[in-house]
């Protein structure tokens, strides 16, 4: 990836100044195993530590590195200096017989570029998104933008507005949107994105619900996936977890047959259903 002068001076920037030793030493420092890629308000963070629990897995710098969205101008030596060194993976490799690191950036989920930017970097890195049920995922997403004042219209208001946009037709703007409460909960339109460039075999589709259910199944099926050594789970993580007033009766009936067909649609192209129809 060629960068431009301006470009080349931010990223020299944010990897030397920035990033410290990290970024002087980047060249000798690995790219990512594996990739969290969605979706926002599911429980990424949590799923993220779990399997950063495994013995074999070492963790990015910090979480929602956005490289390949927000900060792919910063260049791929200041999102290598966020992995490991390569004499740490093989330290843990002789202590596990296998290591990999990896990141979790749930913006991925619905950028349009970032699937091929993949593609074009890491073919082999492995994917995996996490989503929740999409009425619940819109809630949490509304009270996070009444937390930061973004939002001050009803919950109600403010998706039938979103619901006006959507019957016009789902447009790239509208995922970027502040107020995309609804749209970023049409699973099978932004995973359709993922299925044009990766095979299906490269992407674990998991739900907010069976980790939160089943968590040491969830998450040795997660492990099994990434090809990790046999683990049990610890310390099963719930982070960022938020309380607000429950959501009308009417309100979450409206919403599900709302999501209905898209729901079916993210089913069939998973060959998995989840209890999302209450």
């Amino acid at each position: 990836m060629k960068l431009n002068t301006k470009h080349s001076f931010t990223s020299a920037y944010h990897r030397f100044i920035k990033r410290g030793t990290s970024g002087i030493t980047a060249t000798s420092r690995v790219l990512p195993n594996f990739i969290l890629i969605g979706t926002v308000r599911s429980g990424s963070t949590s799923l993220y530590y779990n399997i950063c629990e495994h013995p074999s897995v070492l963790p990015a710098a910090y979480d929602e590195i956005g490289f390949f969205d927000s900060n792919f101008h910063l260049g791929l030596k200041w999102y290598q200096s966020m992995f490991p060194k390569k004499s740490t993976i093989e330290k843990i490799k002789n202590e596990t017989k296998f290591a990999i690191t990896g990141e979790d950036t749930p913006f991925y989920f619905w950028k349009e570029e970032v699937p091929k930017r993949i593609q074009n970097i890491i073919p082999k890195c492995k994917l995996i998104t996490i989503l929740r049920n999409p009425i619940d995922r819109a809630y949490s997403n509304y009270h996070l933008g009444k937390r930061s004042k973004r939002e001050c219209l009803s919950f109600e208001d403010a998706i039938h507005q979103e619901m006006q946009r959507i019957e016009k037709g789902v447009k790239r703007e509208h995922f970027d949107h502040n107020s995309s409460y609804l749209t970023k909960g049409l699973y099978s339109l932004q995973l359709k994105n993922w299925y044009d460039v990766f095979p299906k075999e490269k992407i674990l589709v998991i739900s907010t619900e069976e980790l939160a259910r089943n968590p040491f199944e969830t998450m040795t099926k997660t492990y099994n996936f990434l090809e990790l050594p046999k683990y049990k789970l610890m310390n099963p993580q719930q982070r960022k977890l938020e309380k607000y007033e429950n959501m009308s009766v009417n309100t979450r009936n409206e919403l599900i047959n709302f999501f209905k067909p898209y729901n079916e649609n993210l089913f069939k192209m998973i060959n998995k259903k989840f209890d999302w129809d209450k």
